[in-house]
């Protein structure tokens, strides 16, 4: 199915919107990019200035067939939405169909996070005597020690470094700038990494002196370490280990986060150094740390 020349406008110019003027990052707007794409070829040429709430309605009926999680549903509808109301202040439609739509909750599942024992186990069965092996170190040493994201990780520069102070600018969703600190030790093996470690990964190919906008951290080749390979690093550990569960990048900030408020950390401290928006992200770690609380509760209590 082909999109007719107005459509596909309309698709581009919302793209550009929800980039630029909402700033949303490139991942959520990739996925409202695509459901606008779905809708609009389900439409079959319809236009969206003809479209009125019963049309939505048999819309979302039709996704019903797809046993989409709840999750992908509520997004579904929350872009539908954002896109009926740009088309709306664009003045490209006369009436907003969705303006009574309401969106489904979100369920909130309680994140996944890993104890101080088992983030331990994983860090002290790296083989640091490779470069390679000292770079994943120094990389699951940040991931726990600051709570970036992945992404965050992967895009760090040198210029993005002030070790001096034990800081690093990161940019996070929509490209929102904030300083994350690091602890004495994370910072130690981000040093060894880039004076011993780094200069021999990569040490067959010729590439330029580093400059402030180098990347920290690469692979063989000497180009940016993507996060699927940090992914796949951390998939070997827990094979090698046999850790008895699924562990991802995300579980380390996790657990910097669920051990910060386990420890008495201020909740608006926390927020800040995770680079959340909103305070309401934020508490759903104290949910974790209470639902730990009972559980040791219960594990120990001689009455419990």
């Amino acid at each position: 199915m082909v999109l007719n020349i107005e459509s596909k406008q309309d698709l581009e110019d919302f793209k550009s919107y929800i980039l630029v003027e909402k700033n949303f990052s490139k991942h959520t707007a990739k996925a409202y990019y695509s459901d606008i794409l779905s809708y609009l070829i389900w439409l079959d040429n319809e236009r969206c200035e003809d479209v009125n709430f019963p049309k939505v309605r048999e819309y979302l009926h039709f996704m019903q067939k797809f046993n989409y999680k709840k999750t992908t549903i509520a997004r579904k509808i929350a872009s539908i939405k954002t896109f009926y109301k740009y088309l709306h202040r664009e003045k490209k439609i006369d009436a907003n169909p969705t303006q009574n739509l309401i969106s489904p909750k979100r369920p909130k599942s309680l994140p996944k996070f890993l104890t101080t024992e088992e983030i331990e186990q994983i860090l002290s069965n790296i083989n640091i005597d490779t470069p390679a092996g000292y770079r994943n170190r120094a990389i699951l040493e940040l991931l726990w020690a600051s709570g970036m994201r992945v992404s965050e990780l992967s895009g760090l520069n040198f210029e993005n470094l002030n070790l001096e102070h034990n800081e690093i600018t990161v940019f996070g969703k929509g490209s929102k700038e904030r300083i994350i600190l690091i602890t004495d030790r994370a910072k130690n093996y981000l040093q060894g990494y880039i004076d011993y470690a780094r200069p021999l990964i990569a040490q067959e190919y010729n590439h330029d002196p580093i400059t402030d906008s180098s990347p920290v951290f690469i692979n063989k080749t000497g180009y940016r370490l993507q996060t699927r390979m940090i992914r796949n690093v951390i998939n070997d550990i827990v094979e090698k280990i046999e850790l008895p569960k699924k562990v991802t990048p995300h579980m380390f900030r996790h657990s910097f986060a669920t051990h910060l408020i386990e420890n008495g950390a201020d909740l608006r401290v926390v927020q800040e150094l995770l680079g959340h928006a909103s305070i309401s992200n934020t508490q759903i770690y104290t949910h974790i740390s209470m639902q730990h609380m009972k559980e040791v509760y219960n594990e120990t209590h001689p009455r419990a």
